[in-house]
Parts: C-alpha cells; structure tokens; sequence
C-alpha cells in the first residue's frame, strides 16, 4: 500500500512538470496554444489541458521566380 500512495504522489507532482514542457516544445516551434486553428495556421501539436500548438503557415513565394 505504501508503494501505491508512493507512485500516486509522484505522478500528481509530475503532471504539471509535463505539461509545461509541451507549452515550451510549442514555443520553440514558434506556435501558440489556443483552442483552434485558423485556417491559415496548422496542427503543429498539442499543449496542456487539450490545446492545441498552431503555427502560421508561410505563403508559398509566388512570384518570387516569375
């Protein structure tokens, strides 16, 4: 029994640790955690508690060779 209230109290201390390192991942990968993406942006990953790691989607460069 010690050993279950041991593992549950280390996972109730890691839980935050994990998700703040989603919401740095996100950030490094020059996204925003919101609840959905706009067209213009894509599905990069997840954040914590459900949101979703959008980036902007870069035009294609039309023009540039023409």
């Amino acid at each position: 029994m010690k050993t279950f209230l041991f593992h549950l109290a280390v996972l109730l201390l890691l839980a935050p640790a994990k998700n703040a390192f989603l919401d740095e991942k996100c950030l490094k990968l020059n996204g925003r955690c919101e609840n959905y993406c706009y067209k213009n942006q894509e599905l990069a990953g997840l954040c914590q508690t459900g949101l979703k790691c959008c980036m902007t989607v870069e035009p294609c460069g039309r023009g540039i060779y023409e």
